[in-house]
């Protein structure tokens, strides 16, 4: 097994790690709503220590409903890593590429070499 290979399915052990822990160990049942997100959160928390607290600023759009949220969450999610996958592979792609110009350019000159020492070439022919 490679380094890379090692190195990626730590990382993908530390990410199934992630997601399962929190759900076995149980974190969060003492909670109405478990799993909220960080905004939720600190909302709760600002609001237990000043009940009186009035936000600075609103939200530009707010979603009809928790499920509408949740799908504009997972859309700007998959478009995310979309641009972050495109980016990745455009590299790989090009060094990829230029791997393989240096290999036919090292070819070439290997035939090139061989040619001019055996006689064999066109202008020799003449």
């Amino acid at each position: 097994m490679s380094r890379n290979a090692k190195i990626n399915a730590l990382l993908l052990l530390v990410v199934a790690a992630l997601a399962v822990l929190p759900l076995a160990l149980g974190l969060g049942d003492h909670k109405k709503e478990p799993f909220t997100g960080a905004d939720a959160e600190a909302e709760t928390a600002i609001t237990e220590i000043e009940p009186d607290y009035e936000p600075w600023f609103s939200p530009l759009y707010e979603p009809p409903s928790g499920e509408i949220e949740s799908a504009l969450f997972a859309l700007q999610a998959a478009l995310g890593a979309g641009v972050l996958a495109y980016y990745f592979g455009l590299r790989r792609g090009r060094r990829q590429g230029a791997e393989l110009a240096l290999t036919q350019e090292q070819a070439r000159r290997d035939a090139e070499s061989t040619s001019v020492g055996t006689g064999d070439s066109p202008a020799e022919g003449a």
